[in-house]
């Protein structure tokens, strides 16, 4: 399903308290005159008060130099860009509220069982191909909502290679890895001073986006007092180095993806609500590997392919033995599996439940701690340099995790003392692992 926003204003206050009127494509007038669109009968209210225009991330409210003024937040504005929920005050009684309003399209089912490089047999995957081939041309910022594992980083790549930016950069900024300290310098950059360390001007991963693609990934995990500086560059598209008065402009395509419910950070307090409804331009939900089961056999075959390892064997019992397991790690983890199964043969597949439910798959510390040891084999070091340098750093992570938790028997806050790293780190790192330990 498409999410496609429009906006409806309604009076809530004065004299035309619950006079309602939806926003169509292009200028709307609103004033006291009869030749506006919503017309107003507040004697405060100017003849030509407010020109409200839609846009593709929002609407645009613009005063035209009225007496009394249009407020937005009890402050005065001149022109305000609006993406989400708003009051405005016109002259000295009306209050308006500008509703976004949400509609689910259908767009039925994409003819192919792939896009880009994401590949998916199932119904899911093929309504999310077909909304993700009509959002790609556009501008539009898209949200990728799903759990950790399901793809969404090699999505948000698809519809880059499928926009008009696919000649640019696609940047990826990944929200849960940088350190707070750090996470401004990296996405807004730096100039030389600015702070201790920094010994040269830097550009920063917004910049190094220009003329392509921005993917924020895991955006939850952005702290909440740097929401307003991205809230700011996605509104005006330019962006101010730390340590700097002027702003660069940039021309940026968004696209951001989270685990996390942002509607729930939302209304706890966790997440700026007009930053989420800047991003949720164009919204939808990346299924979980164990609804889409159906979609095993060829992923496997798939992976094989690409690892350039000769083809993975499905017999029927290796073939039930995937269909029974729960994939907490969904399409990474199945990834993870194959590439044991050309390496390990059926020890990366056995341990399976028999009620449906699975024991965790091996991990290379449990099932090839002595090819961890080893230099890096051949087929390795013949794929991409990413997926080459992902592989290799996923075994060492999860390698080094395990031993490190092993001698402070599963206690993070021992373990990040030791290690020098931050305790959230290892949460997450246990997360992303399936790990058992000791949350104390």
């Amino acid at each position: 399903m498409l999410l496609e926003r429009s906006y409806r204003l309604r009076i809530v206050a004065g004299p035309d308290q619950g006079k309602e009127h939806m926003l169509d494509e292009g200028t709307t007038m609103v004033g006291t005159h009869a030749d506006n669109d919503l017309v107003i009968s507040d004697a405060t209210v100017s003849r030509y008060h407010l020109e409200i225009r839609v846009r593709r991330d929002g609407i645009e409210v613009r005063d035209l130099d009225t007496t009394n003024g249009t407020k937005h937040g009890g402050a005065r504005v001149g022109q305000v860009v609006l993406t989400g929920p708003a009051r405005l005050r016109l002259g000295k009684h009306t209050e308006m509220d500008v509703e976004p309003v949400d509609t689910n399209v259908d767009l039925g089912e994409w003819p192919s069982d792939r896009f880009g490089d994401v590949l998916g047999t199932t119904t899911p995957m093929k309504r999310l191909f077909a909304l993700l081939a009509k959002a790609a041309p556009t501008e539009a910022t898209i949200l990728l909502q799903g759990e950790t594992g399901t793809g969404k980083e090699a999505i948000a790549e698809a519809v880059h290679r499928n926009s008009r930016r696919s000649k640019g950069p696609f940047i990826v900024v990944d929200c849960g890895s940088i350190p707070h300290e750090l996470i401004a310098s990296e996405l807004f950059g730096h100039a030389k001073g600015s702070f201790t360390g920094a010994g040269a001007d830097k550009q920063g991963l917004i910049e190094a986006a220009d003329h392509g693609t921005l993917f924020l990934d895991e955006i939850g995990e952005l702290a909440l007092d740097l929401q307003p500086q991205l809230l700011r560059v996605l509104d005006r598209r330019q962006v101010r180095r730390v340590g700097e008065t002027q702003s660069v402009d940039v021309d940026i395509r968004v696209v951001a993806a989270t685990h996390r419910d942002l509607r729930a950070m939302v209304k706890a307090g966790q997440f700026r609500e007009d930053l989420y409804y800047r991003l949720a331009v164009v919204a939808t939900f990346v299924p979980p590997l164990r609804e889409r089961k159906a979609d095993i056999p060829a992923l496997a075959t798939w992976f094989a392919e690409k690892m350039g390892r000769g083809s993975f064997a499905q017999s029927p019992a290796l073939l039930e033995q995937l269909q029974h397991h729960d994939w907490p790690g969904n399409v990474r983890e199945l990834r993870n599996v194959v590439e044991r199964a050309l390496s390990l043969g059926d020890a990366a597949v056995h341990d399976l439940a028999g009620d449906g439910r699975a024991t965790p798959m091996p991990t290379m510390s449990d099932a090839g701690a002595a090819t961890a040891q080893r230099p890096p084999n051949a087929e390795v070091l013949e794929l991409p340099f990413k997926e080459a340098k992902a592989q290799l750093v996923e075994a060492f992570e999860r390698d080094y995790l395990t031993a490190l938790l092993a001698r402070h028997h599963g206690n993070i806050s021992r373990a990040a003392a030791e290690a020098g790293i931050d305790r959230n780190y290892i949460h997450r790192l246990v997360k992303k692992y399936g790990l058992e330990v000791d949350r104390s």
